[in-house]
């Protein structure tokens, strides 16, 4: 029997992701989630904590986090520049994966089995290194910062054309949860007099 609480036509949904951040990594896997349900329509595109970071003042380990997820953020934009969004859900995936769920944090040697798993030109991690592509990074990083309306990390999600930072999730909402709260960040997206929400965070469940 069909939900009756799913949305009549699949919901337009875009999320922002930095691939080496953990909130971004789980906050795609729900909505993976919920794409299985057929309850969203979504996309992927790159924005970048390296932008958003590159001049203010960091704890010592948040620089270097920073910095080096420049090289990672950079290939996702040339991937994106290149081939399109589309192909940006498995790079994700095949990245993150590895990083994420395995804990390996050689970029470079991650990008290239990435690259490789899916038939993508190993070309693409040479842009680690150069700032080739930075424009289109920029540009894309400055899309979701538009979505949201002022400067925000990632992931930044639109749900119906509505943008907002998160939700930040400490692990994958599954099946039933996962719609839930699929369904209340939809109703929070199109109720024009909400603005935020937060609580504490925990440990993060990155499987």
């Amino acid at each position: 029997m069909e939900d009756s609480r799913l949305p009549h036509a699949a919901v337009p949904v875009v999320c922002f992701i930095d691939p080496v951040c953990p909130f971004a990594w789980i906050t795609s896997r729900w909505l993976l989630e919920v794409e299985q349900l057929g309850a969203i329509d979504l996309r992927f595109r790159t924005m970048s904590l390296s932008v958003l970071n590159e001049h203010r003042e960091l704890e010592p380990w948040y620089r270097e986090f920073n910095d080096r997820a420049w090289g990672p953020a950079r290939v996702f934009a040339a991937t994106e520049a290149l081939h399109g969004t589309t192909v940006l859900r498995a790079l994700h995936t095949a990245f993150g994966r590895r990083v994420h769920v395995a804990g390996n944090k050689d970029y470079d040697a991650v990008m290239t089995d990435s690259l490789s798993e899916l038939a993508l030109p190993a070309s693409l991690a040479d842009a680690a290194h150069t700032d080739t592509f930075d424009a289109a990074l920029r540009a894309g990083h400055q899309v979701a910062q538009d979505a949201v309306g002022e400067e925000t990390g990632t992931p930044v999600v639109t749900v119906d054309g509505v943008g907002f930072f998160g939700p930040v999730l400490d692990a994958v909402p599954r099946g039933e949860e996962a719609l839930r709260l699929f369904l209340a960040v939809r109703t929070l997206a199109g109720t024009a007099a909400f603005s935020e929400l937060k609580r504490g965070r925990r440990a993060l469940d990155l499987s």
